[in-house]
């Protein structure tokens, strides 16, 4: 039997969580959704500030380290986080972008041009991470470690608040993903990541398999919206986006979650 001490630990390890979700979602609504930041591609600034602010700073880098927090006090683990091993796994991560292309073709892959899917997976790429460790890493791992000690199908509640929040958060963007309609369709979608996610353990190949779900619904809209054209050039400004979060992810995941000092123990 759990003691209760560490059942009011793992009880306040999702508390955290889903304050940290809340801090999101709100920022989120602030600097997108309410002044429809994305709706305006001419409003570079803001898209800049949403990006850095909503997702890097809160989304990525304070949830990491609320993540830290949390492996160290021992409520949640590096493993159900989805940080377990030494390094990612390069194997997953080679799983996880060949399942993701496949869905994204089989769903009728608007185009097939190298230049625009790279474009569109770096734009993605910034917010995929944030919800990724949100949603997942952080509430997802919170909720499963609290309700282990009393069911071994824990991941399944756990699955199913993560892809929960995952929607609900969309309400905080603009038009029209603040829909009800949009918000069920994409808790769908997050189930979907949420069966890679407790199947594979692996935050990083997790967040390349959802990164692919995202980069086919922009797509998508941009077909029909007649505006894929935008994307048919390199755009330096999205690549240097997505490398300076995917560098914070890195830097974050080894200066704090898998620290020389955890790696001692785990070896």
């Amino acid at each position: 039997m759990p003691s209760i001490s560490g059942s009011i630990g793992r009880r306040g390890a999702v508390l955290a969580a889903l304050i940290l979700f809340s801090a999101s979602t709100l920022t989120t609504w602030l600097l997108e959704g309410r002044i429809e930041t994305l709706l305006r591609p001419e409003a570079t600034a803001d898209r800049a500030i949403y990006a850095v602010v909503a997702n890097i700073l809160i989304g990525t880098a304070l949830a990491l380290v609320l993540l830290r927090l949390l492996v160290r006090s021992g409520t949640v683990t590096r493993e159900l986080a989805g940080f377990g091993g030494r390094v990612p796994s390069p194997l997953r991560l080679v799983i996880a972008l060949a399942l993701g292309f496949g869905l994204y073709l089989l769903q009728g892959a608007p185009t097939l041009d190298p230049v625009v899917l790279a474009n569109a997976f770096a734009q993605v790429l910034v917010v995929s991470v944030a919800e990724v460790i949100v949603c997942w890493a952080l509430v997802g791992a919170a909720v499963e470690s609290w309700l282990r000690p009393h069911t071994r199908f824990a991941w399944l509640p756990a699955a199913i608040a993560a892809s929960v929040l995952f929607g609900l958060y969309h309400f905080a963007h603009s038009p029209s993903f603040d829909t009800i309609l949009m918000v069920a369709l994409l808790t769908g979608v997050g189930f979907m990541t949420s069966a890679f996610f407790f199947l594979s353990r692996d935050v990083y190949a997790t967040i390349v398999f959802h990164n692919f779900l995202g980069v086919f619904g922009v797509v998508q809209a941009l077909a029909a919206s007649g505006r894929l054209v935008t994307l048919v050039a390199p755009q330096p400004a999205l690549f240097a986006m997505a490398a300076v979060t995917v560098a914070v992810l890195g830097l974050l995941d080894w200066r704090f979650i898998r620290s020389q000092q955890d790696r001692a123990k785990a070896a």
